[in-house]
């Protein structure tokens, strides 16, 4: 099996500059994770104070890229960066930042240092995300019509469920012990739904849970999703051997932080680069590799999300996905 290239920190940075960009913090994770919760908050109390079509979009884009944001922060504590203390790290990742969405941070940990490990090479598990690029415009705009219908989270979330079942009456199983292990799957997810539609229901708003936590979780989140991994690596050659351009770096201006690109995951290159340097020292890192000429050697796109997706739907013919 063909491991990715790495690079090693000491080929870019002094110890003094190494030192700092590689430090976890005890306080700052547990803030964007914060921050996360009272952006969503802020946004549907928007939509509560000012009911109308305007408002409701804003709070179903802002909520499902937070949404997205907890993902991201998830995907920080699998790599044991959300906080000094493995524990506290875990525990956040899996039930404030993965559960509410339906992340499970062991499972997602260790699927994802497999695509670490193989990094755009053929048994990378993730190869499948890039793989279609480019395609037509026609193919993409298909895929963010059935991201904003909802028809890819119940393909990527119920349908599963479905099938699990209808397999395991099909070989036999007790219908029973098939819901024992789908309640399992579900469980912390079942939980912390319902800690917010109690909270949610005692503060007088018993229908924010579906109508400012499901549907944006069920549109728009599946469409930022879909925006990232495309920014991250579509349009890299399978069997890239350069570590250097194993992913894109996007450049993302306040508007697409806000509404795409949320807690520095368009340092996506760096983060390849140097996987255990918390996503918040990300753009410092950026910063020090531009000053020393790296930059123009990385897969760095500055002319934002935009663009790469012209790049990514810039194929004359293809045929209907």
């Amino acid at each position: 099996m063909a491991v990715a290239s790495r690079v090693k920190p000491k080929d870019f940075f002094t110890d003094e500059e190494w030192a700092p960009l590689a430090a976890r913090s005890s306080w700052f994770g547990l803030w964007l994770v914060a921050h996360a919760w009272l952006t969503i908050v802020a946004a549907g109390a928007l939509f509560v104070v000012f009911p109308n079509p305007l408002t409701f979009v804003f709070a179903v884009m802002v909520i499902g890229a937070r949404q997205l944001g907890l993902a991201i922060l998830m995907h920080e504590a699998a790599h044991g960066c959300l906080h000094p203390n493995i524990k506290v790290n875990d525990w956040v990742g899996h039930w404030l930042c993965g559960a509410p969405t339906n992340g499970d941070l062991q499972r997602y940990r260790d699927y994802h240092l497999q695509h670490h490990k193989f990094a755009q090479q053929s048994e990378d598990p993730d190869l499948s995300l890039s793989r279609p690029f480019p395609t037509t415009r026609q193919s993409l705009r298909r895929k963010i019509i059935r991201d904003l219908t909802g028809q890819t989270f119940f393909k990527q979330r119920i349908k599963p469920t479905i099938d699990a079942f209808a397999q395991g009456r099909k070989k036999g199983v007790p219908a029973s012990k098939i819901a024992k292990g789908v309640l399992n799957f579900w469980k912390p997810f079942l939980i912390t739904n319902g800690v917010l539609i109690v909270a949610t229901s005692a503060a007088g708003y018993w229908w924010a849970w579906p109508v400012l936590w499901l549907i944006p979780m069920a549109t728009w989140y599946p469409l930022v999703t879909r925006l990232r991994n495309i920014a991250e690596h579509a349009l890299v050659g399978e069997n890239q051997p350069d570590p250097l351009r194993h992913a894109r770096t996007t450049r993302a201006g306040p508007i697409a932080r806000l509404l795409i690109a949320p807690y520095y995951v368009n340092y996506h290159c760096e983060h390849h680069m140097f996987m255990h340097v918390p996503c918040w020292n990300l753009p410092k890192a950026h910063r020090l590799l531009k000053r020393k000429g790296v930059l123009d050697r990385m897969l760095y796109e500055p002319g934002g999300y935009l663009t790469v997706l012209k790049a990514a739907s810039s194929r004359e013919t293809a045929a209907a996905a």
